[in-house]
């Protein structure tokens, strides 16, 4: 078997955790490939050099017969790794060094028994939808891909900006605020959950679509089918808005067009089978903490 490792930085408590991880993989005969800049960080950060096959730029580099990409870290590092994963043909697998948790949701005590889950085929892939963007300003036109979510917010801390919002090419609404949030039922557990908007099963086939402190107090989240298209149209003062695709952000120019629709393909993510979302949800979001419930 053929995987892929990906990630950023490793926190000191969780080196031993990594360490044994690439001991298992050389003692289960499991060839692995590693992330240039993470390999690079290991080596002169840590003085770490782990016996590997090879590594990667990116998902071009990668042998076409690689299993599963291991991300190591937090959501934060899974949402950068899916861009390796070759159009999400490559099952991703979620180790959590970090806090929270939602899609990296395999603890560090949990590594070996997940090693073993999936090389036994004792797993569970869940597909999960993709956005994309498209953004149209100045003449000039990129394709760009969300897992969680496409935020559009003001770039200071004054005037609110308006959002001119269209779905199907039928007008919604003109939000007047400080951004919009358009989720998957993935990132519904994301930035839309932190204004107010509902949390949405991985296989929902909808969207959320949530406004960031309104003007009009009657402003509520929607939830849309995901074969829909949503247009904006943002203005404002100044001369920038700010676009965010996940944890990659960029300023727009006013007025500036987007179109946000469905990607041609999803994201694969393993799931240990005794994981389930809503043993997830009371978990990392602590509910039934309170002894009297």
């Amino acid at each position: 078997m053929k995987i892929a490792l990906y990630g950023q930085t490793v926190n000191p408590d969780f080196f031993e955790e990594l360490s044994r991880l690439f001991d298992l993989l050389k003692e289960k005969q499991i060839e692995s490939f590693v992330y240039s800049p993470f390999l690079e960080y290991l080596q002169h950060d840590w003085g770490f050099f782990p016996e590997i096959s090879g590594q990667f730029e990116n998902g071009d580099d990668l042998p076409d017969d690689v299993s599963y990409l291991f991300s190591l870290g937090g959501d934060g590092t899974l949402l950068k790794s899916f861009l390796a994963a070759k159009n999400g043909s490559i099952p991703l697998v979620g180790i959590n060094s970090g806090r929270l948790g939602f899609l990296s949701d395999i603890s560090r005590d949990e590594v070996d028994k997940a090693l073993d889950d999936i090389l036994e085929g004792n797993i569970i892939i869940d597909e999960r939808t993709v956005l994309e963007l498209e953004i149209i300003s100045n003449n000039q036109s990129e394709f760009q891909y969300a897992l969680n979510e496409i935020t559009v917010t003001k770039l200071d801390s004054s005037s609110m900006i308006n959002i001119h919002t269209y779905i199907n090419n039928e007008f919604l609404n003109t939000y007047w605020a400080d951004g919009l949030i358009v989720a998957t039922p993935t990132g519904s557990t994301a930035y839309s959950l932190s204004v107010g908007g509902p949390i949405l099963t991985p296989d929902s086939e909808n969207f959320v679509i949530s406004p960031i402190a309104p003007h009009n107090l009657t402003v509520r989240p929607l939830v849309v089918p995901d074969h829909y298209s949503i247009t904006l149209e943002v203005e404002g003062r100044g001369l920038h808005f700010l676009t965010s695709v996940d944890s990659k952000s960029e300023p727009i120019f006013f007025s500036g067009l987007l179109k946000i629709r469905k990607a041609s393909f999803k994201v694969k993510t393993i799931r240990l089978k005794d994981h389930s979302f809503f043993s997830t949800l009371r978990n990392k979001l602590m509910w039934g903490a309170d002894k009297r419930n």
